[in-house]
């Protein structure tokens, strides 16, 4: 979801991968496999990836974040509504 995200706005920018990998200090090759979903970006580099890309940090964050409960979640599909409804609950509690 993030990289086809990050994908989406690059394009929409017509930007090549080059000029955002560059503001990310990453190869090109590296960059390409965030926008495949083949690695993870860092929590640091969502910052970074939304000002070049000139979107909403908080949005890129939920994203990045989704991608990351996707790979925690795994085989567990069937417990997965449970477990987003207790942190649901949990994070609604905390205010």
């Amino acid at each position: 979801m993030f990289g086809n995200k990050i994908k989406q706005l690059r394009e929409e920018l017509q930007l090549p991968q080059r000029v955002v990998a560059s503001a990310l200090e990453l190869d090109t090759p590296m960059y390409s496999r965030i926008e495949l979903g083949r690695r993870i970006a860092k929590r640091q580099q969502i910052p970074i990836i939304a000002n070049v890309l000139k979107t909403n940090e908080t949005e890129l964050a939920a994203f990045w974040l989704a991608d990351k409960i996707v790979v925690a979640i795994g085989e567990e599909k069937e417990l997965a509504g449970k477990a987003l409804n207790i942190v649901k609950q949990s994070s609604s509690n905390d205010k």
